[in-house]
């Protein structure tokens, strides 16, 4: 093999992997690329908030919803999740029990609904 080809061979694939590495460093800064468990949180997370707004819709369809967010209201900050439970408005149609998780998120939405 000549000089000038090994050079031109050895200049190549330095500039591929530098290339790769910038493309990479660009794709995951800028160019929205997520790993995939950076996805499953995000999924996760979006899947909880529809699930909590679908729990506050449920609260407020119950026909004595006023009276309830006044119990609401009186029930101490650690047992609000527990009411939520109790009346049945955290479980998604389909659903025998809820997530702990959906409880408490759709007790942070009627607290938001309170405060307005």
């Amino acid at each position: 093999m000549k000089p000038e080809t090994a050079g031109k061979i050895k200049y190549g694939v330095w500039g591929l992997i530098v290339g790769g590495v910038i493309a990479i460093i660009i794709g995951f800064a800028w160019g929205g690329w997520t790993t995939s468990g950076t996805t499953k949180t995000m999924t996760d997370e979006a899947i909880l908030a529809s699930q909590a707004a679908i729990c506050v819709a449920q609260f407020m369809k119950d026909p004595n919803h006023g009276e309830k967010l006044k119990e609401f209201e009186k029930v101490d900050y650690w047992k609000r999740d527990e009411f939520i439970q109790k009346g049945g408005w955290d479980k998604m149609p389909g659903q025998e029990k809820a997530d702990y998780a959906v409880s408490q998120a759709c007790a942070d939405g009627l607290e938001l609904l309170i405060k307005k």
